[in-house]
């Protein structure tokens, strides 16, 4: 029986990794211009840290974690999202002593034992930053500045931009306990996750996307209704920062994410056209994260982009182009390999991509494989053409072909496609 992938899971294969490439490309540059140095934690963590970090009673915690225990009998977790381990990563290594903020990025698989659906699976890739060591609502428009400016790098267009503001944890528990008397009244309209929210999570029926949930809800409190004076402030700072950057947002008052470290502004990007799962990305404050974690008060900011989803919507708007192309074929006709094998060498050494043929096929043959790989030219090495010192050069795109002398091939390639 043929071995199949692990359901959730998906394969990159060639000729869909090369618009992973570009997409990373930008992430590291944009991520760079912006100051942002990259971390690499690891793919796995103490589970203590997500029941902690991310919240016992989110949908994550509850029933999404790839938990195991390693031989030791120790509980380790897969890495559900990055944040929670980016905490992890400044508080061990003492980053809270390095001069502060503290901005990083990263980006890598995390996994989520999730229903798969168009644009979600069990493994999955997110590009996220963060910034420990400031409060400053500066630097929460600054992570929605970035996380837009990726977007509009890559083209993606009728994009939304929500942002709210859920409060501190003392906002936050005034905002509990009017939901659990709200939804309390409405437990028998709710769907049946949402009934066991009421007392553990209520915040958590407000992003439900069954309508029956939005329906019961529609009046219910929202986190704007329960702001503090501070948060009050704060979120007018960040709009206000928002604006002197022309970035176009909608205020939504039900917007809380699904983690329970988030405190005072949260965020989503929204793509309405590719379906229900229409988030592609969001972040947040987390001013308690550090200190959940077993450190000191650090106040932090950030945000996290699902890749696959993004690539959904790249598709979806028909923005996928052809990222890479074979330069040059050698082609060898007659007894010239050696020939062929030292101009291949000098192409590559010059940065010019190029590739051979590797089973014998003659030399029309040659010309066809060259032709169904899209390469731009074919160098074709014939024993006549090497005699005068030259090899001809085809433009499979125009059919024009010529001879070239051979110390004039790379600089004439070159000339031509720069």
């Amino acid at each position: 029986m043929l071995t199949s992938k692990p359901r959730g899971t998906n394969d990159i294969i060639p000729g869909e990794t090369e618009l992973w490439q570009k997409i990373e490309a930008i992430i590291t540059s944009l991520a760079r211009n912006y100051g942002y140095r990259e971390i690499r934690t690891p793919i796995f963590e103490h589970t203590e840290l997500f029941l902690r970090g991310v919240g016992e009673n989110t949908d994550i915690v509850d029933k999404e974690m790839y938990t195991f225990e390693d031989k030791g009998g120790r509980s380790l977790t897969l890495r559900p999202e990055g944040t929670a381990a980016v905490a992890r990563a400044y508080l061990e290594n003492k980053m809270y002593a390095w001069p502060q903020p503290v901005k990083m990025y990263y980006l890598g698989p995390m996994f989520r034992h999730d229903r798969p659906q168009a644009g979600r699976y069990r493994q999955f890739h997110q590009f996220g930053v963060e910034i420990f060591g400031t409060s400053h609502p500066a630097s929460d428009a600054e992570v929605i500045h970035l996380c837009m400016a990726f977007y509009q790098l890559i083209g993606l267009e009728n994009l939304e931009l929500h942002i709210n503001s859920v409060g501190c944890p003392q906002c936050r528990e005034i905002l509990r306990q009017k939901l659990m008397a709200y939804f309390e009244s409405h437990r028998n309209d709710l769907c049946s996750i949402c009934r066991q929210r009421v007392e553990r999570n209520p915040l958590r029926i407000l992003d439900c996307k069954n309508k029956i949930c939005r329906d019961a809800g529609k009046d219910a409190p929202t986190p704007l209704d329960c702001l503090c004076q501070e948060c009050r402030d704060h979120f007018a700072s960040v709009r206000r920062y928002l604006d002197v950057q022309q970035i176009a947002y909608i205020v939504n008052p039900r917007l809380v994410r699904g983690l329970d470290y988030y405190t005072k502004t949260a965020f989503e990007v929204i793509a309405p056209d590719i379906g229900a799962q229409s988030a592609i990305g969001g972040g947040g404050r987390y001013d308690g994260l550090v200190e959940t974690c077993g450190g000191p008060h650090i106040p932090g900011v950030g945000f996290a982009i699902g890749l696959e989803r993004t690539i959904s919507v790249i598709r979806k708007q028909g923005l996928e182009q052809e990222t890479h192309r074979l330069m040059a074929f050698v082609a060898m006709a007659g007894d010239t390999e050696d020939v062929a094998t030292r101009i291949i060498y000098t192409l590559r050494q010059a940065g010019v991509s190029c590739d051979r043929d590797y089973i014998g096929r003659s030399l029309k043959a040659q010309m066809k494989y060259a032709s169904k790989i899209n390469a731009k030219y074919v160098v074709i090495v014939g024993e006549d053409e090497l005699a005068r010192g030259n090899v001809t050069l085809r433009d499979m795109d125009t059919g024009k072909q010529y001879e070239v002398e051979l110390d004039k091939l790379v600089a004439e390639i070159k000339s031509n496609t720069c």
